[in-house]
């Protein structure tokens, strides 16, 4: 049985330690009410921003400028954005992706990746540490985008991905991420990005669509693709960044609860091993007592 000394010890630790993940919760929390107010108000307008870049793909001329972004080529190669957290602490919520993107790369892209012709454009210090250290082809200086996040790093990010689709040095382009349900829930999406084309519900939902263009539609296409292009990159972002203080937020509270539970045991151990040395004092005393009487 430990002595009271070593189980006070662990007792002070644990306590330290209940104390930083309590911090650390609150904390999360008050970072999830921002990501969280950022992702709901970005949603509708980004949703609807995507499906009129959609429907004017599918009216566009291919041979202007908008159709480079919705060219189908032959899958030779391939780009996915990758999107992980800085930093850890944060429960499932990093190794999720990189299972996510094992995963994608075995089922969809093997004899790509074997040639060597998948890349990965990290975002977030993980994901970065990660394929780096895998000798994955990790392309692109956009990993640090969390500190803070801001629409301008994005849209290099994007812009980074647009000009290498359109020059064809990838002919897919897909975003991997955490996409923010609730707090516990963080829903794995993985989303193609480039070329830009028209899914079921986009086509149910703005068939019969006769749009009034001013100025000319050409113009305004030029400019709408790429700007949705890079919104659509945004919202994951800011989808990953509220689903990874949600995550830390239950990862924390988890810690903590945990930390409790620790304590009790430690506590009721303290008290039973006091309590033996108590007792083993008085014997010691009373033994002691008789053979002097004796």
């Amino acid at each position: 049985m430990a002595n009271l000394k070593e189980v006070k010890a662990r007792i002070q630790s644990v306590t330290s330690t209940q104390q930083i993940t309590k911090a650390m919760k609150m904390v999360a929390a008050a970072k999830l009410r921002r990501a969280q107010d950022n992702i709901t108000q970005m949603r509708p307008y980004a949703h609807k921003l995507s499906g009129i870049l959609k429907n004017l793909s599918s009216i566009t001329d291919g041979e202007n400028y908008s159709g480079k972004f919705s060219e189908v080529r032959a899958e030779q190669n391939i780009l996915l954005i990758v999107i992980t957290s800085d930093k850890g602490l944060c429960g499932a919520f990093n190794s999720s992706i990189f299972k996510a993107t094992n995963k994608r790369i075995a089922e969809a892209y093997k004899s790509q990746f074997d040639a060597g012709k998948v890349s990965i454009l990290p975002i977030g210090k993980k994901a970065f540490e990660y394929f780096t250290k895998r000798n994955y082809n990790v392309i692109g200086d956009f990993w640090d985008m969390f500190t803070p996040v801001s629409f301008e790093k994005t849209a290099e990010a994007a812009q980074f991905a647009m000009d290498n689709f359109v020059e064809g040095n990838y002919d897919k382009v897909e975003i991997i991420y955490n996409e923010f349900k609730n707090v516990a829930t963080q829903i794995l999406n993985v989303e193609q990005f480039l070329p830009v084309v028209a899914n079921e519900e986009t086509e149910k939902a703005d068939y019969g669509v006769d749009y009034i263009f001013e100025p000319s539609r050409d113009e305004i296409v030029k400019e709408l693709i790429p700007k949705s292009l890079k919104i659509q990159l945004f919202k994951a972002v800011l989808e990953s960044n509220a689903s990874e203080h949600g995550a830390r937020m239950t990862a924390m509270d988890q810690a903590t609860d945990n930390a409790g539970e620790l304590l009790k045991e430690l506590k009721l151990t303290y008290n039973r091993t006091r309590q033996a040395a108590i007792t083993t004092e008085i014997l010691e005393i009373v033994a002691g007592a008789e053979a002097l009487g004796s």
